[in-house]
């Protein structure tokens, strides 16, 4: 068996921390997960993992992804591990599944915004198609529990901020960039739709700006592109004026936003994962990383987009969630900025 980063088995010990969290309803169970090579699904399998380590709880992983060679990279330093099973799946294609999953994670999707205008059908695809899919997969197999990764996107233009669960605004159904909130919000319906007619008890997470080990450097997102200018000692490089605010949580404490959700929410409702406490400008955020390395000597500046840029940038200045629902069933996240920000970065280093 491999060994995890330091900084990620201290984020494995945090997730399990959290209280009021009672792990052993997994015990001996089977979970499938999609997209569990990608971002934040790794981190809800790792923890899985870890709890079988720690607490020996004999959880079965099942790992959907569309390419097996990436799962491989992700998780080898936990080759040959009988309770990691590899299913390699488009979750957009019909598929059958051998065995009965008693909980589901969908978090298959392509989030990245650098997708939206070359690839919108595979975007849309699996939020709607696989969402489908996976939902009969609950009902047929008599699932106890189904998560549902949606996104803040789903408020389109917010018609407040903090934004609550109900607090929607527009989407423009004809945009292009639509494909990824539009099948979001279809996908959320569909969970409703199939908790109300089968049943099925499914629960919607909605995240907003998340960060930490693991996310792709080269995924196109701002925030992304100033961790990868840090580790390569690059000035940082704002391609807008930098004023637009988003609000940053720590993967760690997302992750355990999203397992309260799962076993301690309720089925048909939408919660945000955020934190509100983590909200600060673009330029604001290059700032502070620059600062956080001041013997790297490097700086903020603005540039023009490049001619062809394919990244769809979002129209909204200010995104903030208001998490008082989620705080309700006990989760808050910990974690401030610089101190997510410096263990993300630390994350990349040997």
């Amino acid at each position: 068996m491999g060994s995890r980063h330091p900084i990620e088995t201290a984020d494995m010990a945090a997730i399990v921390a959290t209280p009021g969290l009672d792990w052993s309803r997994l015990a001996g169970q089977t979970v499938c997960i999609t997209g569990a090579s990608g971002f934040l699904p790794s981190y809800m399998v790792e923890s899985l993992l870890y709890l079988n380590e720690t607490r020996q709880l004999g959880i079965r992983v099942l790992a959907m992804v569309r390419n097996r060679a990436g799962f491989e990279q992700r998780y080898a330093h936990h080759a040959g591990r009988a309770d990691l099973v590899c299913i390699e799946q488009d979750i957009s294609l019909p598929f059958t599944l051998a065995e009965r999953p008693d909980y589901i994670i969908h978090a298959a999707s392509q989030a990245s915004p650098k997708y939206y205008s070359t690839d919108p059908v595979g975007t849309l695809s699996a939020n709607t198609l696989g969402t489908a899919a996976l939902l009969e997969l609950a009902r047929a197999s008599g699932s106890k529990g189904f998560l549902y990764f949606s996104s803040s996107e789903v408020y389109g233009a917010a018609s407040k901020v903090p934004t609550a669960e109900q607090d929607y605004g527009t989407v423009d159904p004809t945009a292009v960039r639509a494909c990824y909130a539009e099948s979001k919000r279809m996908g959320e319906n569909m969970c409703v739709s199939w908790h109300h007619q089968h049943g099925v008890p499914a629960r919607i997470v909605r995240p907003f700006h998340t960060y930490g080990p693991r996310m792709q450097l080269d995924d196109g997102r701002v925030y992304a592109d100033f961790v990868a200018c840090i580790l390569r000692n690059q000035p940082i490089a704002l391609k807008s004026d930098g004023l637009a605010t988003r609000s940053f949580c720590y993967s760690a404490d997302a992750v355990a936003g999203f397992w309260k959700v799962l076993l301690d929410g309720e089925s048909g409702q939408a919660y945000n994962i955020g934190n509100p406490d983590g909200e600060i400008s673009m330029r604001g955020l290059g700032q502070l990383l620059v600062g956080l390395y001041p013997e790297k000597g490097l700086s903020v500046s603005f540039v023009e987009r490049q001619q062809g840029d394919h990244y769809l940038a979002s129209a909204v200045q200010r995104g903030a969630p208001d998490i008082a629902k989620a705080q309700a069933l006990g989760w808050t996240p910990a974690t401030s900025v610089a101190d997510g920000f410096r263990r993300t970065i630390e994350s990349y280093l040997p």
